[in-house]
């Protein structure tokens, strides 16, 4: 399962590469989670959970593999994963998309979410949006 994420997440985020022990300790303190079509994978899932910093606000990612979009899969995944967040007590849910990701914001703002933030990784040249879901 690791794997498939990992595959997912490399594919769709390719300024920030994961190895698979990177991937292995983002789940310690994440939920990842992958989606099939029957044997094939479609999509991945993450759910950060809120923090001491924000004991309110979590984080749901869902990326879907470009030859499966359009198909319902993503609003599938991030069903889920709000699903998880509220049970970790969760009252705000963010999310975070790769600018260079157009099919993602669209995806995002679909559900409800507005940017509310646009940042630069250290090193990075592609930016970032977070966005906060406003609807709900």
């Amino acid at each position: 399962m690791l794997q498939d994420w990992q595959y997912v997440h490399n594919l769709i985020i390719p300024t920030a590469v994961l190895s698979l022990d990177e991937v292995r300790e983002r789940a310690q303190r994440n939920q990842l989670d992958v989606a099939y079509l029957g044997d094939v994978l479609v999509g991945c899932m993450t759910v950060r959970p809120p923090t001491s910093d924000d004991p309110s606000t979590a984080t749901v990612i869902a990326r879907v593999l470009p030859g499966h979009r359009g198909q319902g899969f993503g609003g599938e995944l991030y069903e889920q994963g709000l699903a998880q967040a509220r049970k970790l007590g969760a009252d705000v849910i963010e999310t975070v998309v790769l600018a260079s990701n157009p099919d993602g914001l669209r995806f995002a703002q679909s559900q409800g979410f507005v940017e509310v933030e646009e940042y630069l990784l250290p090193g990075d040249t592609v930016p970032w949006f977070t966005l906060r879901l406003m609807c709900r």
